[in-house]
């Protein structure tokens, strides 16, 4: 038995902003790059760098979105829902790489100073941050519905504090000189997106290998079912997730109920599933006795 329910932003208005904040982002990425070069500042040809993986992170999302919009077929039944979780995944490799990057060309300049035009520096970093801030509006509806947006969310928000650093970095340069603070921003941006990077990466990987989604408490779930008068035992338990917000759970529930009234007890376990744990697409098994191969060998843990 199934039920389908969901809390999340429509594809389509996550697609039109994606394809908005992707707009904005490449559009600037040009001159940022360029102004970059001209200025001589590692700060900035850093957040330039995250400008093109903002712009490359968007990119990808607004193609798994149009993906996943494919239906279920003989040979993928659930459709392409999954291709979201890869592209999620993907941004944050991107990500590290990124920053491992930026790391690496500050030491380079550490060990050789350059001449930086704070001025030029500070147009256009004051642009990029701007254009940061339009984009995560855009962005911040859909973040917490899907790993996808939520990807590229956190790519646009990475690259806003950056821009941030730069000004703070090109006001210290022209009023004291100090070059070397370009270097420093520019490890700190590389830092600062390294933790947020795993933290995409793992919850990417969660769904991949089909764990129990973030927040789920399991225990409580299964203790909850057992509270149900007629349950005498649950096993046979699995929740997971095909992409955000698209929670499935089978389980086996032992009942001494007669056949008749089945339908009842299911129908009062997905209420329970649904109100307590916004979980709504199920399958479940009622049993008289529980079928202990399968739940040895499948299950989340026997209980009574």
């Amino acid at each position: 038995m199934s039920a389908g329910h969901t809390h999340a932003l429509p594809k389509g208005q996550n697609q039109k902003y994606l394809l908005i904040a992707f707009l904005l982002t490449s559009t600037f990425l040009i001159a940022e790059v360029i102004g970059g070069f001209i200025t001589g500042s590692l700060a900035l040809l850093s957040d330039a760098a995250h400008m093109l993986t903002d712009a490359s992170a968007l990119a990808i999302a607004l193609v798994a979105i149009q993906i996943g919009k494919r239906p279920a077929d003989k040979r993928r039944t659930f459709g392409y829902l999954r291709f979201e979780i890869l592209a999620a995944a993907f941004n944050a490799i991107l990500l590290f790489l990124v920053a491992m990057y930026i790391l690496y060309e500050a030491y380079q300049r550490f060990r050789s100073p350059m001449e930086i035009e704070s001025t030029g520096m500070l147009i256009i970093a004051s642009l990029g941050l701007i254009i940061n801030l339009i984009s995560m509006r855009l962005l911040s509806a859909g973040k917490d519905s899907s790993l996808n947006v939520k990807g590229a969310y956190l790519e646009v928000w990475s690259d806003m504090l950056g821009s941030v650093g730069v000004i703070a970095g090109a006001l210290i340069i022209r009023y004291t000189g100090w070059t070397w603070v370009d270097s420093v921003i520019a490890v700190g941006i590389g830092f600062w997106v390294l933790p947020r990077t795993w933290v995409l990466l793992r919850e990417s990987i969660n769904v991949l290998l089909e764990g129990v989604p973030e927040g789920m408490d399991l225990e409580k779930l299964q203790k909850s079912v057992l509270e149900i008068p007629s349950v005498q035992s649950v096993h046979d338990l699995h929740v997971w997730s095909i992409s955000s917000g698209k929670v499935s759970l089978t389980m086996h529930v032992v009942s001494d109920d007669s056949e008749n009234l089945h339908p009842v007890l299911i129908a009062t376990i997905q209420s329970l599933l649904a109100e307590q744990f916004e979980i709504h697409h199920t399958t479940i098994q009622i049993e008289k006795q529980p079928c202990e191969q399968a739940a040895v060998e499948h299950s989340f843990g026997p209980s009574s």
